[in-house]
């Protein structure tokens, strides 16, 4: 494999192209400034729009979502694993049907594993845009998300619906249901007893990692973050390592699923039989199975880099064991 037919499988931060119409909250104040990114597979866009980077299936979706400050993306479900680690800013999640059941501040660089079956949503705390790289389970990531039932019933205000095909038609711009479609029922007060809220207290000691905890963890070899006996313990059909410079090594080395590595600080050279390739923070490369490669930070000062590997685990629901 050649520099020129690996550089297919990277996307740089500065080629994104944002969707901003990419779900029922787009023209909803308060989410109308956000925009999605899909780099790897086409996740869970709700916009015929959205621009998919990489379609190679890989077991597992890699998109972002940028926001300005006080922007924030509103309360949705997920069948399948939904990971984010903060690439700059400060963001508040919070979760249950209401937003109220428990939040965590994340800082650049921390990490969370939110678990299926809860109401979440997250906005930028921060400053200035902020950025958050994310990971969803599965080639299909779910089939889609569920809202809470204010979030649709907003969107109506505001001339989005969307149709039980999972997509979205703005009435504002003359798009109306087609014939066979029609609107995505809203949860009725039976269904939303079996999402459960969680406290903080049941969800941050088990799903969230911090920066400065993984740096130090990560000193001799990778710390592996999510996975069966990682620090947050899960099965979501993909694991994520953390390496750093003093855990980084030369030596080739293979995986027989697709991984991919998302710098979180520093420049990192990825070094295959055929080229190789520097990588910047927002940078995401997609490493093809059983390609033998090294990857090593390229300059000195601080150094990180989240990798995510597949695994044959099916993609569902957070695993409890």
């Amino acid at each position: 494999m050649t520099t020129a037919d690996m550089e297919h499988r990277i996307v740089r931060y500065g080629d994104l192209q944002p969707c901003k119409t990419a779900f029922i909250d787009a023209h909803t104040p308060g989410s109308n400034t956000k925009e999605n990114f899909t780099i790897i597979g086409g996740g869970v866009s709700e916009s015929p729009d959205q621009h998919v980077h990489i379609a190679i299936s890989h077991g597992f979706n890699i998109g972002a979502a940028g926001q300005p400050p006080k922007c924030r993306n509103s309360l949705h479900i997920h069948r399948t694993a939904e990971v984010f680690f903060v690439l700059s800013g400060r963001w508040r999640f919070f979760w249950g049907r209401y937003g109220d059941a428990g939040e965590v501040t994340l800082e650049e660089g921390d990490i969370i594993n939110i678990p299926t079956g809860i109401f979440r949503g997250f906005e930028n705390i921060s400053t200035d845009y902020g950025m958050i790289m994310a990971i969803l389970g599965g080639d299909d990531a779910g089939g889609g998300v569920v809202w809470a039932p204010q979030v649709i019933e907003d969107a109506k205000d505001h001339g989005l619906v969307l149709g039980d095909n999972g997509k979205l038609y703005d009435s504002k711009s003359g798009a109306t249901l087609p014939d066979g479609v029609a609107p995505m029922p809203v949860l009725n007060a039976e269904e939303l007893k079996a999402f459960p809220e969680p406290t903080t207290a049941e969800v941050v000691p088990h799903y969230v990692a911090r920066y400065w905890d993984m740096m130090a963890l990560a000193d001799r070899t990778p710390a592996k973050v999510i996975g069966e006996s990682a620090m947050l313990r899960d099965k979501p059909g993909f694991e994520v390592d953390f390496i750093t410079r003093t855990s980084a090594t030369a030596d080739m080395h293979s995986h027989k699923f697709p991984s991919v590595l998302m710098p979180m600080r520093g420049h990192w050279r990825v070094t295959w039989q055929g080229g190789s390739a520097t990588l910047a923070p927002g940078d995401t490369m997609s490493v093809p199975e059983n390609l033998a490669h090294s990857t090593v930070p390229s300059m000195t000062g601080e150094s990180s880099l989240y990798r995510v590997v597949a695994t044959s685990d099916p993609a569902g629901l957070t695993w409890k064991g």
